[in-house]
């Protein structure tokens, strides 16, 4: 019963895994499949966030807390 309880998890995660055919990549390079794909919706949703947040920035690149950026 262990065993089963081990392997049925492991053959769950492996059935996720696929492999993308060459030609299934122009699927994938189209604007709307990546996070940042609209510039506009980006920037409002930033806009959102950081009016909600009443904080400014974070978004861009890091730095440490010393101001030493």
């Amino acid at each position: 019963m262990k065993v089963i309880v081990l392997i049925a998890p492991a053959l769950l995660a492996l059935a996720g895994c696929a492999t993308v055919q060459p030609w299934e990549k122009g699927k994938l390079a189209r604007p709307e499949m990546t996070f940042g794909g609209d510039k506009l919706e980006t920037r409002y949703a930033d806009h959102v966030y950081t009016s909600r947040e009443a904080a400014a920035g974070g978004a861009g690149v890091g730095g440490g807390g010393c101001g030493c950026n």
